[in-house]
C-alpha cells in the first residue's frame, strides 16, 4: 500500500510532473504560467493605457524594462530572505539563478518592475502615476494565473486539514527538479493527509481585487496612483491571513514570518498613499506629428487602394501633455488640441510638458478647426488609433 491511499478521494489533486521535456528542451510549467500572466497583464494596461491618451504600443515599449527588472527584484528578494538556502551549510549560490524552480517575491516584482516602468515612462513622456494606475488590475491578474506555477511545483500549501477541497501534496524528486517521487510501482508518491490549498486561495483573492480595482476606479475615476494603491492595500489586505496559514519554511522576525511584517507594513504606506493623495485622473493627449499620411476622403475615387495593401506604421508621439477629463473629451469630439495653460506639467517629473511643442501642433490645427471631422480624424492618424472609450 503506498501513501497515496491513505488520502481519501475528496481532494483537490496535484500534478506530478511540472517538467515536460521538448526533445533537448524542458518546457517548464511554472515558467508558462509566469509568461501567460504577463501576456494578459500588459493586454489589460495596453486597454487601460489607450483608453487615457497613450498611443497604441506603448505597453510593449514599457514591458521590455518593467518585466525583466521585475524578475531580477523578484529573484534578488526571495535569495535575500532566504539565504540560507543558497548560501548556508550544504547551499549552492548557483541555484540562486534557478527561477524555473521556484522563489520569486512579489515584493521585489513590485520594486524591480516599478523601477522599470519608471524608466521607460521618462523615454516615453509618460507620467508614471498613469502607467501605474493602468497596471492596477492587471497585476493581481497576472499573480492570479502565476499561482497556478505553485500549483503544479506542489509548493505555497498550508498546514493538515480535513477540509472537501484539501489538497494533496506530492513528494518530490530533489534529484529531478519538477518530477514526483516514485514508488516500486511507478506511482508518484503522496505526502499523508490533505493540506490548505494556500496557492489557491490566493488565486482567488487577487480575483477578488481584479474586481475590487475596476470596480472602484470606474465610480471614483482614481488618478494620481490611487488605482495602484487600492491593488497594494487589496494584495496585502489577502497576503496577510494566507501568509498565517502556509507551514513551509521561511525566515521569521519575533516568531512571525518575514512576509506577514512586509504585508502589513506595505498596506499601511499604501493606505497613507491612498488618504493622502488627491486629484483627478490625468489624461494625456500626444505632443508632436506622429503620422505624415492624410486620413482618407469619403470621396472613393480619391482612395489610394495601394497605401491600404501595405499600411504604414505611425510614428510614436514625441511625448505627451496632461489634461482633464474634459479637455480629454473635447479633444476626442473636435480635435482641437486645448490651449496650454500655467498648470501643465509632468506630475511625475517636474519636467516641463512641452509647451512649445504643443503650441506647433495647436497651430498645426488652426486649418483644420473650421472642420472638426477632418480635425478629428486627423488627430486619431497623429496618435495611430481611433479615440478609445474612457472606461474599461
Amino acid at each position: 500500500m503506498t501513501l497515496a491511499s491513505l488520502s481519501p478521494q475528496a481532494a483537490l489533486p496535484s500534478p506530478s510532473t511540472a517538467v515536460w521535456q521538448l526533445g533537448p528542451v524542458p518546457i517548464r510549467a511554472y515558467a508558462l504560467c509566469i509568461i501567460a500572466g504577463i501576456v494578459l497583464a500588459c493586454w489589460v494596461t495596453e486597454r487601460r493605457l489607450r483608453q487615457r491618451g497613450v498611443a497604441p504600443g506603448a505597453v510593449l515599449d514599457i514591458a521590455v524594462w518593467a518585466v525583466p527588472a521585475g524578475i531580477i527584484g523578484a529573484r534578488i528578494y526571495h535569495v535575500v530572505t532566504s539565504p540560507e538556502k543558497y548560501f548556508g551549510a550544504g547551499g549552492d549560490p548557483m541555484k540562486a539563478f534557478a527561477i524555473w524552480e521556484g522563489g520569486l517575491g512579489i515584493w521585489g516584482a513590485v520594486a524591480g518592475g516599478a523601477v522599470g516602468a519608471w524608466i521607460a515612462a521618462r523615454q516615453l513622456g509618460i507620467p508614471l502615476s498613469v502607467v501605474a494606475d493602468a497596471l492596477a488590475p492587471g497585476l493581481p491578474l497576472a499573480q492570479a494565473v502565476g499561482r497556478l506555477g505553485n500549483w503544479f511545483n506542489n509548493e505555497l500549501f498550508g498546514g493538515r486539514t480535513t477540509l472537501p477541497w484539501g489538497l494533496e501534496i506530492h513528494r518530490m524528486d530533489p534529484d529531478n527538479p519538477g518530477h514526483a517521487l516514485r514508488d516500486d510501482a511507478g506511482q508518484p508518491i503522496l505526502e499523508p493527509g490533505l493540506y490548505q490549498p494556500t496557492f489557491l486561495y490566493e488565486l482567488l483573492w487577487n480575483l477578488g481585487v481584479v474586481a475590487l480595482v475596476l470596480l472602484l476606479d470606474r465610480r471614483l475615476k482614481l488618478g494620481r496612483g490611487r488605482a495602484f494603491a487600492l491593488y497594494v492595500m487589496g494584495y496585502t489586505a489577502g497576503r496577510f491571513w494566507i501568509e498565517l496559514m502556509r507551514t513551509d519554511e521561511a525566515n521569521q522576525i519575533l516568531g512571525v514570518r518575514l512576509n506577514v511584517w512586509t504585508a502589513a507594513l506595505v498596506f499601511l504606506g499604501a493606505l497613507i498613499y491612498f488618504v493622502r493623495v488627491r486629484g483627478p485622473r490625468d489624461y494625456l493627449i500626444p505632443i508632436g506629428p506622429a503620422a505624415t499620411t492624410p486620413p482618407p476622403t469619403s470621396d472613393l475615387s480619391q482612395v489610394d487602394l495601394s497605401a491600404r495593401e501595405t499600411p504604414t506604421r505611425a510614428a510614436a508621439p514625441e511625448g505627451y501633455r496632461v489634461v482633464s477629463e474634459e479637455q480629454y473629451a473635447a479633444w476626442q469630439d473636435t480635435g482641437v488640441v486645448p490651449p496650454a495653460t500655467d498648470d501643465d506639467s509632468r506630475p511625475d517629473d517636474g519636467e516641463p510638458s512641452g509647451d512649445a511643442a504643443a503650441a506647433d501642433l495647436t497651430s498645426s490645427d488652426d486649418e483644420s478647426a473650421d472642420d472638426p471631422s477632418t480635425a478629428r480624424s486627423d488627430r486619431a492618424d497623429a496618435t495611430g488609433a481611433r479615440p478609445a472609450d474612457r472606461d474599461s
